[in-house]
């Protein structure tokens, strides 16, 4: 039976961080808002694993999509995250994907694209089966590649943002938590 978006929701709230954290998110009221990647799918994989479902999550990343590209209007807006989660005691690193492009580069070595949705930057995750997100006003999962991958544990580059070598780390450290995940070859 394949895993369907309710129940990748189903178990992903099983980890109370992200119930807090989709809960104070529209507080925010940033638009395009989503609760993305790992703290996802590794839920998933941690229910595989019989580990709790925050086990290894180092951070929480929110997309969001603001026509500002100042760093100060993004930086106002990871402040008020930081107050508005600071008694979690994790890591929300929230992100205005406008902005992707202007500092990709330097941190990369590689240029990107400039971006028009919060969606297109959970669609250039470099491992096909972690493009998700939660989209927080709606309640309703992304996932331009289906949710097989992620439930089979199966690793595979993403074409829309083929890079080998960051492929391959990213791969390997995933394979090095959960060792049942399969690294398929490029």
């Amino acid at each position: 039976m394949a895993l369907t978006p309710d129940q990748l929701l189903s178990i992903a709230m099983t980890n109370p961080v992200n119930a807090q954290v989709t809960s104070r998110l529209p507080s925010l009221g940033l638009d395009q808002c989503m609760l993305t990647a790992g703290c996802l799918f590794q839920a998933v994989w941690n229910q595989h694993s019989h580990r709790p479902a925050d086990w290894g999550i180092k951070d929480y990343d929110v997309f969001y999509f603001d026509t500002d590209l100042s760093w100060e209007a993004e930086d106002q807006v990871i402040r008020s995250a930081q107050a508005l989660f600071q008694d979690l005691g994790v890591n929300v690193e929230i992100r205005n994907q406008a902005r992707v492009h202007l500092w990709y580069g330097q941190r990369f070595g590689k240029p990107y694209p400039a971006l028009q949705s919060s969606k297109e930057g959970v669609d250039r995750y470099l491992v096909a089966g972690t493009c998700l997100g939660l989209d927080i006003e709606t309640g309703e999962v992304y996932a331009p590649n289906g949710l097989g991958d992620t439930e089979q544990g199966i690793l595979r580059i993403n074409p829309k943002n083929p890079q080998p070598d960051l492929f391959e780390q990213k791969a390997k450290s995933y394979q090095a938590r959960w060792p049942w995940l399969k690294i398929l070859p490029m």
